[in-house]
């Protein structure tokens, strides 16, 4: 019980309309079963007290009780369960029933794609060119329709404070509604197991004001700027020839780079961490995981590149200028 009270993720924290049905339905069920509990346990209680007295019909009895009625037997031991039983299913069903509606296109005011990989989140906005690792961006107040698919195998696409989970299957889309009534950052995971770095495909969901998501999008949707300091420029030229390759596995909008094995790199500057949320993008993680992505990651497609010191200090440079 300890294990699971730490960290940021907690159903019991919603912060949309489907979260907070999921942790109504939690805390009814709860209540129930411990007052069920509390039923059960104050039954033997009371027999326990009782346990000297010789049973009811007992001819050899002096005082014999009264035989219990059949308000209490057919009552308390058959229609009260079965109302309540009744209701939990009512109430659950309902729950269920209207978390797990996917949404219509049509009433929801943006669509975006999420697609798993193994071992991290892509992120498309469908009508824009913006492409995004790990990190969704969405406006505050807005019926966001997230399309689920994936690039391999089976992932599960998971923010609890905002709805429930919802898997990533081969050939197969999946939607689910994203809507956000305060403005935050939100962790997020997969929640289906899928190989050897399941553990570290975290994601985070800004959830911003809708002017601000607005001009958050805009700029995602402008081409990569071109680098402006010499150690920028000559990371360029790493990243583009074929000793590092670099742009035969990643795109850079605006570059010849049009590589589709990793994570799309035209604005990874602007981005708050790196490999799925396992490190923070800062110059010296930056560098530690061009220097060895496999220490960082392991099983990860990022292979080792075999750059001098100073290559990577300028692909790094260039790198940390894509804004």
């Amino acid at each position: 019980m300890l294990a699971g009270c730490g960290g940021s993720q907690s159903t019991l924290n919603p912060h949309s309309h489907a979260a907070t049905d999921i942790a109504n339905l939690f805390w009814v069920m709860m209540a129930v079963s411990f007052g069920g509990l509390a039923l059960i346990t104050g039954l033997l209680v009371l027999a326990w007290v009782r346990r000297g007295r010789r049973g009811f019909g007992d001819p050899d009895d002096p005082h014999p009780g009264e035989k219990p009625s059949w308000f209490v037997v057919v009552g308390m031991g058959v229609v009260f369960p079965l109302m309540v039983v009744t209701a939990l299913f009512i109430v659950g069903n309902w729950a269920i029933v209207n978390v797990t509606q996917a949404p219509a296109a049509s009433s929801t005011a943006m669509t975006v794609d999420a697609i798993g990989h193994q071992w991290y989140w892509e992120f498309r906005y469908p009508g824009t060119k913006v492409v995004t690792a790990d990190e969704l961006h969405i406006p505050v107040g807005t019926r966001v329709n997230l399309v689920a698919t994936t690039a391999d195998v089976i992932h599960s696409f998971w923010v609890p404070e905002l709805n429930r989970k919802i898997d990533t299957i081969p050939g197969q889309q999946n939607r689910i509604l994203l809507y956000a009534n305060k403005v935050g950052v939100y962790r997020g995971d997969c929640a289906e197991f899928c190989g050897l770095q399941h553990a570290h495909m975290g994601m985070l969901v800004y959830v911003q004001p809708k002017a601000k998501f607005r001009a958050w999008l805009r700029k995602q949707d402008a081409p990569a700027a071109g680098p402006t300091t010499a150690a920028a420029r000559r990371g360029e030229r790493v990243f583009l020839s074929g000793s590092a390759s670099c742009s035969s596995c990643h795109t850079i909008r605006g570059t010849p780079a049009r590589g589709t094995v990793g994570p799309d790199l035209t604005h990874v500057g602007s981005r708050t961490t790196l490999a799925s949320l396992t490190i923070p993008n800062t110059r010296a993680e930056l560098d530690r995981w061009l220097t060895n992505p496999q220490l960082v990651k392991p099983g990860n497609r990022m292979p080792t590149l075999s750059l001098t010191p100073s290559d990577r200090q300028a692909l790094v440079a260039y790198l940390e200028s894509l804004r």
